[in-house]
This record gives structure tokens, sequence and C-alpha cells, in this order.
């Protein structure tokens, strides 16, 4: 039998240390000096250009396997857009979580009518299943955009007054974004933008388990999981202290 080639083959780094550097960026509130830093510590000299072109090759299909693991997604979509600027221009990003806070999908436009409400719903619906319920805030673009798609006709849609925080699952799900947006000193070009949180919002909510609601003990049972799968799917066999 012919033996597949590696996912890492060609690069002079081994698996391991692309598969950490690609997890640290997305996981953490880090910068490609700041991994580079991090590697050099532990004897690893890479540039932080060479680690910018693992995450562009990598970080979209390890966001892809993630979400090809993660339990099946809830029946409730909570959606909501937040406004982002790139390079002095303001930009809407429509995000759609269940109602566990998974995120299903991100899409940045730069509207806020129908027609980007219809663009955001069939990107959903090409990957997630059709909901049984739809919660929006009161932007009149969800209904009208709704009613153009078959699939989401007969759909119970549940509108909320953004004030009164009832569509908390979305508006809490822009938190993260807002902190790699401050660190990163701002987004700037909408393809790279869009990428980056197409894949940062499956990798780094695979580890970012509800710490408060698990015990000590049960926390670190659950985070050794999510590591073994994500050695899994990057196809790394080391364990973290075999690798430095």
């Amino acid at each position: 039998m012919k033996k597949s080639k590696s996912l890492y083959h060609g690069h002079r780094f081994p698996g391991s240390i692309i598969s950490h550097a690609v997890r640290w960026y997305f996981r953490f509130l880090l910068s490609l000096r700041d991994i580079e830093e991090l590697l050099f510590e532990r004897g690893v000299v890479v540039s932080y250009e060479s680690i910018r072109r693992w995450i562009d090759k990598f970080g979209a299909d390890f966001a892809k396997r993630v979400k090809a693991v993660r339990r099946k997604p809830g029946s409730t979509w909570h959606l909501d857009e937040m406004f982002v600027t790139l390079r002095g221009e303001p930009y809407l990003l429509w995000r759609a979580v269940d109602e566990h806070g998974v995120e299903l999908d991100v899409l940045l436009q730069k509207r806020r009518d129908e027609a980007a409400a219809i663009r955001f719903f069939r990107r959903v619906l090409r990957a997630n299943p059709v909901p049984r319920k739809i919660v929006t805030d009161q932007l009149r673009s969800y209904p009208a955009a709704k009613a153009d798609i078959p699939e989401l006709v007969n759909v119970k849609h549940v509108f909320v007054k953004a004030a009164a925080r009832v569509n908390n699952r979305a508006e809490n799900s822009h938190q993260p974004t807002r902190e790699r947006e401050r660190r990163m000193r701002g987004f700037r070009d909408p393809k790279r933008t869009q990428a980056f949180l197409s894949s940062f919002g499956p990798i780094r909510q695979h580890f970012a388990l509800k710490r408060h609601l698990l015990r000590a003990s049960l926390y670190r049972k659950h985070l050794a999981a999510r590591f073994d799968s994500w050695r899994l799917f990057t196809g790394i066999a080391q364990t973290p202290s075999a690798v430095f």
C-alpha cells in the first residue's frame, strides 16, 4: 500500500513545532513575535514570517478538522453583528452561535442590508443543519432575508431588544474577537481578517472549556482529551514533553 504524504511534507521543521505555533496563535493573545520568542526559548530558531506562513497554510485546515470532531450543533441559532474598522473603513462582522455558545460561522461584510443577511444565512446553512429557532435583534434585514430562503421560511424567529441583553449568547461571543482586535492593534485586510476569524473561533473554543463549571480534576481530564484529539487531527504523535 502506498504511504500517504505527511501533512507537513516539504517543511524544514517537524509537524509538532508547526502545530504548537498554530495552536498558540489562535488560542492565546499572542503575536507572531511572541511565538517566535517562545519557540526560541525552547531552542527553536524560526522567524515570525515563517510562523505567519504556517498559520496561513494550516489554520483553516485545522479549524475545519476541529469542527468535524465537535458535537452536533444545537437547534437554536443566535445571530448578531458587530462593527469592526479595517484601515479606517467600517465593516460588519456577522456571527452565528448555537444555544451552547458554540460559534457556527462568521462573515465579514460591508453592508447590513437584506442581501448581506441572505449571504450570511446561506453560508451558515452550508455547514449546519436547519435550526428549530432563530434569535436575532430587531434588525429588519433578518426577517426579509429569512423569507427569501426556503429552508428557513417556517423556522421560528424570535426578536429581542439589544438593550435587554436577552441575546447574550451572540453578544458575549464577540468578546474574544474584541480582545484579539485590540491585541493586534486593529484588523487591516478584509480577506486576511475573514480567514483569521474563521479559524480563530473554532480553534479557540476547542480548548476554551468552561472552567468555572468544572472541578479541577474533571477540567484537566476534559482538557487532556482535547489535546489528544488535537494531536490526532494535526497528525502529531508526540506528547508535549516529547516536543521540546
